[in-house]
């Protein structure tokens, strides 16, 4: 009897991806909206307990499914997108099954809906009344989320706590303040009246939630919040591709910030022959409270001066970006980038925030605040956050054809923070502020604060490293203020992917130098970046791929 010969015809990789993408923008509507995507911005998360199992076994299905299509059948770009994607399902997997921050942390719930409701405030993508009816359908489901919130976090660590109460009183600052002041100009009263319903609705569930977290959830809080090294390598494999033990990781970390330092206390000696009083004098020199932010959108404007005379990246037509003070519900972060998704159909601005002192504050805590935002560091502040940090990164990224090395959904944070931390240098090593000691000082004052979050993040997690201990760390290594420093502590026990800006850094600048040996003469500052930024939101091993000099992928 004669055999068939008709071979198994694979599943195309783009209708994988298209698939795939779309169950994703249905699964998570707030991060489809980040992606510039507005098919659901009418929802909120649904993340009851049987939502979440439902995502776990799909997951799975999603991973059996890309497993059966074959590398055999795919260009080599191709077959590197399906490494890549499968890298990314298993982590998702990983951090609903093993992580389970949606069962440990109050912030992971703070953070979904601050963000849902901010993106339709922030970006008129749509106009004031759409995007008022979509708020007003989110603020309906709030309840619901705080719900299910209620239901799942049973195993918070104390501090995890701590932030989410934090955080959920800025997002009820949010619905309570902002959202009335967004839509003031708002004509449909049957709109205004709907809003005013459900912002109402949403505050007394947010308020109720805040007491249930402060009474009942926080004097129960002892569960550790440590992920153990196991749990941590695996974190990184799996979405950064980095397949390093954490040991060894640590100690390329603490080499890189002795080199640091000693830069530093060079550097710092063309101020002052004593390290600790030359930066001292640097955090002196601040902006005042009421000109924080615009001299803070000053130094935006004088390094994409610098970029555009120099001409070592390419800035894309962009709509441009906004500095304001940061919104209530963000201000954990001393500054902060928010843009439209890269797939933003709409011409819209991005913003950049800049944290001002609260005036509730202690004077002394005003004061160590403003000497954290001197004009040395704010400069490199504005390199990481816009140019040509993430806005340029974003203006790029805008252009990229392939969706899943597009969409936030797949993007390695430590190539996103890596690029941003690497052009706070690379300005300066250009020549952007030449001969002015300070600015050097603030940018290698940065690095050690990076640096400091991958050493304490790393021991925090794999060791029996304390937050208090992580405190005096970040205090005596990276010369931080105690409230910068207990900050820094607190957020590596909740944020263990903080140890990706200092990495993300160290892999580019050798990647960087590889490609310069490769290509000798013929190397271009200008075509590496703008080649890189065009490559997409990759993991590094991917990049390199990408970057393979002669047919032959950098090792």
């Amino acid at each position: 009897m004669r055999q068939s010969t008709t071979a198994h015809v694979s599943e195309p990789l783009s209708h994988f991806v298209e698939e795939h993408l779309a169950h994703l923008y249905e699964m998570y509507p707030t991060a489809a909206a980040a992606d510039g995507v507005h098919t659901h911005d009418d929802l909120l998360e649904d993340l009851s307990r049987s939502a979440v199992d439902n995502r776990i076994r799909e997951l799975g299905g999603w991973a059996r499914r890309l497993d059966g299509i074959s590398p055999s059948a795919l260009t080599p770009v191709e077959a590197l997108e399906r490494r890549m994607l499968g890298d990314r399902i298993r982590g998702h997997l990983f951090a609903l099954e093993e992580i389970r921050d949606w069962q440990r942390s109050p912030l992971y719930y703070a953070d979904i809906l601050g963000t849902s409701l901010a993106g339709q405030t922030l970006f008129a993508y749509a106009d004031l009344a759409e995007r008022a009816r979509r708020v007003g359908s989110k603020l309906r489901q709030v309840p619901r989320l705080l719900e299910a919130a209620r239901q799942n976090v049973t195993e918070a660590p104390g501090l995890f706590v701590k932030v989410g109460i934090e955080s959920f009183e800025g997002v009820l600052g949010l619905v309570e303040r902002d959202l009335p002041r967004v839509f003031r100009d708002l004509e449909d009263m049957h709109l205004l009246g709907v809003l005013a319903d459900t912002s109402m609705e949403a505050g007394d569930a947010l308020r109720e939630h805040i007491a249930h977290l402060r009474d009942a959830v926080a004097p129960k809080s002892r569960a550790s919040f440590r992920l153990g090294t196991a749990r941590f390598e695996q974190k990184l494999r799996l979405e950064e591709g980095i397949d390093l033990p954490a040991d060894r990781l640590l100690d390329i970390a603490q080499h890189e910030l002795h080199a640091t330092q000693d830069a530093f206390a060079r550097v710092a000696a063309e101020i002052d022959p004593d390290a600790e009083t030359a930066w001292r004098r640097t955090k002196d020199r601040h902006p005042a409270p009421d000109t924080l932010v615009r001299e803070a959108g000053e130094q935006v404007d004088a390094l994409k001066t610098f970029l555009t005379r120099k001409r070592i990246v390419t800035i894309p037509e962009h709509a441009g970006v906004q500095v304001r003070p940061t919104p209530d519900f963000q201000r954990w972060t001393t500054a902060s980038l928010w843009t439209p998704g890269p797939f933003e159909a709409t011409n819209i601005p991005a913003f950049y925030y800049v944290t001002n002192i609260d005036t509730s504050w202690s004077a002394a805590r005003q004061q160590e605040h403003l000497r954290d935002l001197s004009y040395a560091t704010l400069s490199s502040i504005a390199a990481h956050e816009v140019f040509p940090g993430h806005f340029l990164h974003f203006e790029h990224l805008r252009a990229v054809s392939s969706p899943c090395r597009k969409s936030g959904f797949f993007a390695a944070n430590s190539f996103v923070e890596g690029w941003a931390h690497y052009a706070e240098q690379m300005v300066l090593d250009e020549g952007f502020e030449r001969g002015n000691p300070e600015t050097r000082l603030g940018q290698l004052a940065e690095a050690l604060v990076r640096l400091a979050r991958t050493i304490v993040g790393i021991r925090l997690h794999t060791q029996d490293l304390s937050v208090e201990q992580g405190v005096r760390f970040f205090c005596e290594e990276a010369y931080l203020e105690e409230a910068s420093a207990r900050q820094e502590a607190e957020r590596g026990t909740f944020d263990p992917g903080y140890v990706v800006y200092s990495l993300g850094k160290l892999m580019l600048q050798k990647l960087r130098a590889d490609v310069e040996e490769s290509e000798a003469d013929g190397f271009s500052l200008l075509r590496f970046h703008d080649r890189l930024l065009d490559q997409g939101c990759l993991p590094f091993w991917m990049h390199r791929e990408l970057m393979a000099c002669g047919g032959v992928p950098i090792e």
